[in-house]
C-alpha cells in the first residue's frame, strides 16, 4: 500500500495537500472586492510613454535574479557531466540532489515568468491580466516549495509538490478569472507560504542544499507589508516611491537565498569530488 511506505514527514505533507484541495473544492467562495483593479495602485506615473512605469519596471530585479539563478544550475550541471567524464565510477553519493536542482529550475524560470506576467498586468490592469499576473507566480511558488520539500521532506516528495502547486495555482487563477471566487488563489498563496513556514521549522533532510527558508520567509513578509501600505508610503515618500513597487523589488530578493544555497552546494560539492581519493581511485 501507498500509504504505510511514506514516511511521518511525506503523510503530513500529502494530508496538508488533500485538505487543502477540500477546502478549495468544497468551501465557502471568497468573492474578490468589487473595486476597480486600475484604481487600487498608488502610483500611476508614466514615463516615456510608459503607463504606470514604476510598477512595471520595477519586475526588472525578477528577471536578473531569475537569469542569475538559471546561470548557476546550468554551472552544476556542467561541472556534473565534466566530472562523470572524468569520474565515471565515483560514488553517486558525491552526485548533487537532482530533485532540489529540478525544482530551482522551475523556480527560477517561474521568477521570469513572474516579471512578464506582472509588467504584463500593470500595463493596463484589469481582471484579464490579472490572471496572468498570478499564473507567472504559481511557476515561482511551484518551484519554491518543491525545493522547500526537498530540503525538508524527502527529494522524492520535492516534484510531485511542485507539480501540485503549480496545478493548483494555473487552476485558481484560471478560476477566479471565471468566477471572481479568489479562495483557491488564496489557498495557493497563503496556504503555500503557512507550508514554507512549517518546513522551515523542521530539521535539514540529509543532502540539502542548506537553503535558508527564514530568509524567503522574512522577504516574503516585507513584500506583503509594502504592498498592504501602498498609499501610505508614496504619500510619506511624497509621490517618489509606492508601497507596490518596493513589494516588487523586495519580493525578487526572496530569490538570492536560493542562488546562495546553490553556489555554496557547488563550491561543496566540487571541493568533496577533488579531495574524495576513493572516487579518483575507482576511475583510475
Amino acid at each position: 500500500m501507498l500509504l504505510p511506505s511514506l514516511s511521518r514527514r511525506e503523510r503530513g505533507l500529502l494530508f496538508t495537500f488533500v485538505l487543502l484541495a477540500l477546502i478549495a473544492f468544497f468551501g465557502p467562495e471568497l468573492p474578490a472586492a468589487e473595486v476597480a483593479i486600475a484604481s487600487v495602485f498608488a502610483d500611476d506615473r508614466a514615463w516615456h510613454g510608459l503607463p504606470n512605469a514604476m510598477d512595471v519596471l520595477s519586475n526588472i530585479p525578477f528577471v536578473v535574479i531569475g537569469l542569475w539563478g538559471l546561470y548557476r544550475l546550468n554551472r552544476i550541471d556542467r561541472s556534473h557531466q565534466e566530472a562523470l567524464s572524468q569520474f565515471p565510477l565515483a560514488p553517486p553519493a558525491s552526485d548533487p540532489p537532482d530533485n532540489t536542482l529540478d525544482c530551482a529550475w522551475l523556480f527560477f524560470a517561474g521568477l521570469i515568468a513572474t516579471a512578464a506576467g506582472s509588467a504584463f498586468f500593470h500595463l493596463v490592469p484589469d481582471a484579464p491580466r490579472l490572471a496572468a499576473d498570478r499564473a507567472g507566480m504559481a511557476v515561482a511558488f511551484a518551484g519554491l516549495i518543491g525545493v522547500a520539500v526537498c530540503e525538508r521532506v524527502s527529494q522524492r516528495a520535492g516534484w510531485p509538490a511542485a507539480w501540485f502547486v503549480l496545478t493548483a495555482g494555473l487552476l485558481s487563477a484560471e478560476v477566479f478569472q471565471e468566477t471572481g471566487n479568489v479562495m483557491p488563489w488564496a489557498l495557493v498563496q497563503f496556504g503555500g507560504m503557512a507550508l514554507v513556514v512549517t518546513l522551515a521549522l523542521a530539521t535539514p533532510m540529509r543532502k540539502s542544499v542548506g537553503l535558508k527558508l527564514g530568509w524567503v520567509i522574512f522577504f516574503y513578509v516585507l513584500a506583503k507589508a509594502f504592498e498592504l501600505a501602498d498609499h501610505q508610503i508614496y504619500e510619506f515618500t511624497r509621490h517618489t516611491v509606492s508601497g507596490h513597487t518596493l513589494k516588487h523589488l523586495t519580493a525578487s530578493l526572496a530569490g538570492l537565498p536560493v542562488v546562495l544555497a546553490l553556489h555554496k552546494l557547488e563550491m561543496r560539492w566540487e571541493a568533496a569530488l577533488r579531495h574524495n581519493p576513493g572516487a579518483a581511485a575507482v576511475a583510475a
